[in-house]
């Protein structure tokens, strides 16, 4: 089986390899010359555990190359960003529709297209099938359409791609089997058939959940802090209801799933979607809030200097799509005379180089990524800072006696 794999991104590219390790020859197609050359020369552009070995053994079994322009095969996957619409919340479809346009000329009767991107309802069947059949073949018989959204977790995308179930939404009967075909090559968790149309909104609403349920946390922090009442304390306790299960708050939702998809719904029936549309307010002013108890930690001690800890959207990764940490330090950048420091292992953006460096003669560690790293932070390095101040949004860091001062959000109610 020979597949082509548009967009070379945090799914295209594992899924490409992933294929490759179970004997597809596999041809990865991006429009980032640099991005090419340096998949062929056996490097990888994003972090990704375990995803550099599997580069090298595809290249090396000569089942993997990168192209910039696509090739023939028998299935074609589509994997291209689909960001908000500029200015507005709906789905920019411009990259799903250059990439389907480009392989047209490609296809063949018995290929399988399948879309992997993220999009809105019905677009597999009222947008990507007439762009083939306007090319005389009927999808269903000649050319066999399938959405098939990823469910995986940065940081572990190789395990969950294998293990996690799996959508197959085809247009037709026969598309969703061909679909269960490709996947079931490594896939051990169940192939779930169903509409393409179902495929589409499940995705959007899985990722919409957990939005929900996010807001809903961050809601209550804000209660507590204006009754003054440990809000992670009020979640620890309703959780032990065996019915309940409450997400943990934050600085705010990044990434480019939850904090984009209940858009791509709510465009489609702005009406209908009320709750959707207030949750995301919800956690796009968190951000907010978050400054606003930091600007009176810094006015209560006179302090001059904050460090900002993590800049990726969450633990581990280097993503920093929507991060609500780059909002937060560019807002304080911006309003404030403080000088802001970045400290993220993972992100070559950041201003310090080390933790250390980072914190020395500071006021304010300020945690707004949850990685490993901040867990334990050691009390010589702590040492050194100005006014030893936590404050920890994602209530990751495990000791904090060495700190003079240590808030999160749930008892950062102090600061009304």
């Amino acid at each position: 089986m020979k597949i082509t794999t548009i967009g070379l991104g945090y799914i295209g590219l594992p899924t490409s390899l992933m294929f490759a390790k179970h004997g597809a020859d596999v041809v990865g197609v991006d429009i980032s010359e640099r991005t090419v050359d340096f998949l062929n020369s056996g490097n990888v552009p994003i972090e990704e555990p375990g995803l550099e070995a599997y580069l090298n053994k595809a290249l090396s079994a000569h089942k993997f190359k990168a192209s910039l322009t696509p090739e023939a095969g028998d299935v074609f996957i589509i994997a291209v960003p689909t960001p908000n619409v500029a200015g507005e919340f709906g789905c920019d479809l411009t990259y799903v529709k250059k990439a389907v346009n480009g392989i047209l000329p490609l296809l063949e009767k018995g290929n399988i297209v399948i879309i992997e991107s993220t999009i809105s309802p019905r677009t597999t069947e009222d947008v990507i099938k007439p762009l083939i059949e306007k090319e005389g073949f009927q999808v269903g018989e000649d050319i066999f359409l399938v959405h098939c959204p990823e469910r995986v977790l940065p940081g572990n995308i190789l395990y969950e791609l294998v293990y996690n179930n799996r959508i197959i939404g085809g247009v037709t009967g026969k598309c969703t089997a061909k679909g269960k075909e490709v996947y079931g090559t490594f896939v051990k968790g169940e192939l779930l058939g169903t509409a393409a149309s179902v495929a589409e909104l499940s995705k959007l609403m899985e990722n919409t959940y957990r939005d929900v349920n996010i807001a809903l946390a961050n809601e209550l922090v804000q209660i507590g802090a204006r009754l003054d009442i440990d809000a992670l304390s009020v979640i620890e306790m309703a959780n032990k209801h065996p019915r309940v299960n409450i997400h943990q708050p934050g600085p705010g939702v990044g990434g480019h799933c939850l904090a984009v998809d209940p858009y791509f719904i709510a465009a489609e029936v702005p009406e209908e979607a009320k709750l959707i549309l207030r949750a995301r307010q919800i956690n796009r002013q968190m951000p907010d809030f978050v400054i606003q108890k930091v600007l009176a930690i810094m006015a209560e001690n006179q302090g001059e200097t904050i460090t900002i800890l993590g800049l990726a959207y969450k633990g581990n990764v280097d993503d920093t799509r929507e991060s609500p940490a780059i909002q937060i330090a560019d807002k304080l950048k911006a309003l404030t005379n403080y000088q802001i420091r970045t400290f993220d292992p993972f992100v070559a953006s950041s201003s310090a180089n080390s933790l250390e460096s980072a914190l020395d003669e500071s006021d304010l560690a300020l945690v707004l990524t949850d990685h490993d790293v901040f867990e334990k932070i050691p009390q010589k390095i702590i040492a050194r800072m100005r006014t030893s101040i936590l404050f920890d949004t994602k209530n990751c860091v495990k000791e904090t006696d060495a700190f003079n001062k240590s808030y999160n959000l749930g008892n950062i109610s102090i600061f009304k």
